[in-house]
């Protein structure tokens, strides 16, 4: 038998330009193949009479050559060759291209099996390339429940079908990881099996068994890595958190902490005191009040002798934070300094200098702080603000900077909790589901294009009344394919016809880091009435005299994200609005911004975001540092996703520590998962 690890091109057919092909696909060995799983079938076991054949309806049909096959040349490098065919209900005429084998094969008066697709209206005029074999060959492309695989340019259905045959036949499928009981429990088929039968069902129902079997073992692998990873947290040790009391920063907060704020402390302050480390997501809609609650653990990491690093995803959100905590730290005795790309080389040194001689308490920068020139004293504390922006190594990074530091992860994203399991299941979560006395309620609107004029009036209106705003589009630059409004072409349209009189600038993700940076700069100091962006304002801008958000094509952004860009405005004291603009009529894209006009609730709009679109919102970036699952699909199988956690909580408990061959097994496959998740980030 052949290894797993073997390389493809061991396969016969398998030279340099097909291994090429294969590594398209991430495939480089027979393992690999192995789980290069079907996107989908096709059911080729039904045979229908040539008379009941539709238009633009794959089917299969068993007929008999009624004339000889003949080749024209069409063109350079074009030949065509027509055959008739007939059963006892019809005839039909096939057309192939540049197919010596067809010519060849394809025999008069011989019968075979054919799958196709019939071009043209009732009755059609033909087929064109279908599959072909003989009935008393074995089932290949026709007969059988055909998989469809993931491809790449050069590489057909058909040629990858054989090579993960051989594959299959050369060595073993992956050794199994669920024990027999909890294959039991939850009715789920042997690995041998299923990774057997989900290339070669002999029905839909077998296929479907196999994939659930697939689903459930990825979730199981990736559950029981997270649970594996607590545990490893929980066994290292570090100083435990002496002084907690936070008295004298309390006091000087100018205004009183909400019933969560409290809560999430008082549940950090109880994991600083454990002697583990901390690794805790404070998860909170837009103006929850995060910041704070991360403030205080900083102050206790201060009151114990610790550093604190604050990572934030633009320099922009840093600088704000930088201005909020320096003010608020600074009469508690505390030094915070900043550090991102673009201060000058004598601002960094300052700044890390002052780090690695203890001067500087806290330190509020950008991917800055994890170079290698910046070095800390004693670094005990790491929040990273916005992490689905970061890579996961990026946190990893920071943390190495000291020894087991508390890690503390903000995210101003709400996610339903069965995701928040899977994108932070390695982390305890506390929910801010409260927002502080007087934050504003942002009224919101859906409109058609017939409002424009209206739109425009309101957007004046507010900037007479000197307040700045936003307006979002979907697109950077114009494009007929998409038909949605493009921010460049939008903003100078404004500019030059619309509001000559008006300061109109312009943000988007193709310009440069610094140009960016200015733009985004020069609004929050009122030096543009209105600014029209991309997404990229959609996390860590805070302008408190921005009064109103205008979404262009709103139809074309998830509802968690247009509820992101919504809290952009309502910051300061002045009432505040969304307008949404659609020209989409479907009553289903209505519902669902509709469902965004109804509440400002982000948790709420989260769940109905799932239940609509499902969770491409939240891991649409590979950024998050979900591992890229091969055959789970989190909006459709969540049901097995909870089956899978709750097996992989038994499992620990029962077999976590133990020697066996499953428990082997299993840790090599999350070891294997998370190295692949992280490999992908880089």
């Amino acid at each position: 038998m052949a290894s797993r690890s073997d390389p493809v091109t061991g396969l016969k057919g398998v030279g340099p330009a097909r291994a090429k092909q294969l590594a398209n696909l991430n495939i480089f060995t027979l393992g690999d193949l192995i789980c290069h799983f079907p996107r989908g079938y096709e059911d080729r076991t039904k045979l229908v009479p040539i008379a009941e054949l539709r238009a633009d309806t794959p089917a299969c049909f068993r007929a008999v050559v009624m004339s000889t096959p003949r080749t024209a040349h069409i063109r350079k490098g074009m030949d065509l060759t027509r055959v008739t065919v007939a059963d006892y209900s019809g005839r039909i005429n096939l057309t192939f291209f540049n197919s010596k084998f067809a010519a060849e094969a394809l025999q008069y008066g011989g019968e075979y099996i054919f799958y196709g697709t019939v071009s043209g209206d009732y009755g059609g005029y033909g087929i064109t390339n279908p599959v072909f074999e003989t009935p008393d060959s074995p089932p290949a492309a026709t007969r059988r429940i055909m998989p469809i695989y993931p491809l790449t340019a050069g590489l057909n259905n058909g040629t990858l079908t054989k090579l993960i045959s051989l594959a299959l036949a050369l060595c073993d499928p992956p050794e199994e990881i669920i024990p027999a009981e909890i294959r039991q429990e939850f009715d789920i088929l042997p690995a041998e099996t299923a990774y057997q039968v989900i290339h070669n069902p002999k029905t839909m129902a077998e296929a479907q068994a196999a994939k659930r079997r697939l689903i459930f073992e990825e979730f199981f692998v990736f559950s029981a890595g997270l649970s594996l990873m607590r545990a490893a947290r929980a066994e290292k040790k570090v100083s435990a958190y002496a002084h907690t009391d936070l008295t004298p920063f309390y006091e000087s907060l100018p205004f009183a902490l909400t019933n969560a704020q409290k809560r999430a402390i008082r549940e950090i302050l109880g994991d600083l005191q454990k002697g583990t480390p901390m690794n805790r997501l404070v998860q909170g809609d837009v103006g929850s009040g995060k910041t704070m609650v991360a403030a205080a653990a900083a102050y206790c990491a201060y009151l114990n002798g610790f550093q604190t690093a604050l990572m934030a995803p633009t320099e922009i959100l840093a600088e704000q934070h930088y201005e909020s905590l320096g003010k608020l730290f600074a009469p508690l005795g505390l030094h915070t300094v900043l550090l991102t790309g673009s201060q000058t080389q004598k601002e960094k040194r300052m700044a890390r200098e002052a780090l690695s001689s203890g001067e500087a308490h806290i330190v509020v920068g950008t991917h800055a702080l994890i170079s290698e020139s910046t070095v800390f004293a004693n670094l005990g504390l790491v929040i990273t603000d916005e992490q689905h922006r970061f890579g996961v190594d990026q946190r990893g990074r920071l943390s190495a900077k000291g020894h087991d530091p508390h890690i503390l992860v903000m995210s101003a994203t709400p996610i339903p909790r069965t995701l928040a399991l899977l994108m932070y299941g390695d982390l305890d979560v506390s929910v801010l589901d409260e927002l502080p006395p007087g934050r504003q309620k942002v009224d919101t609107f859906l409109v058609g294009e017939s409002y424009r004029a209206r739109i425009n009036a309101f957007i004046r209106k507010q900037a007479e009344a000197g307040h700045q705003c936003f307006v979002v589009c979907p697109a950077v630059e114009e494009n007929q394919e998409l038909d949605v409004k493009a921010a460049a072409a939008w903003a100078e349209t404004l500019r030059k016809t619309v509001f000559p009189d008006l300061r109109v600038s312009l943000l988007h993700g193709q310009m440069k880091g610094a140009e960016k940076e200015a733009a985004m700069a020069a609004f929050a100091r009122g030096e543009a009435d209105v600014l029209v962006a991309t997404t990229v304002i959609e996390v860590g801008v805070d302008v408190p005299n921005a009064t109103l958000m205008v979404i262009e094509d709103a139809d074309r952004f998830g509802l968690s994200q247009l509820h992101q860009l919504r809290g952009r405005v309502g910051r300061g004291s002045a009432k505040s609005y969304c307008i949404l603009t659609t020209h989409n009529r479907n009553e289903d894209t209505i519902r669902r911004l509709k469902a965004l006009c109804a509440t400002n609730d982000g948790f709420k709009i989260a769940e109905e975001d799932l239940k609509l679109r499902g969770p491409g919102d939240f891991f649409g970036s590979r950024q998050s540092g979900l591992p890229a699952f091969r055959v789970a699909d989190l909006s459709l199988d969540m049901t097995t996703l909870r089956d899978a956690q709750q097996a992989s909580k038994e499992w620990i408990e029962r077999f976590g520590q133990s020697d066996t061959k499953e428990a082997r097994a299993l840790r090599e496959r999350v070891a294997a998962l998370f190295a692949r998740a992280e490999g992908t980030m880089n």
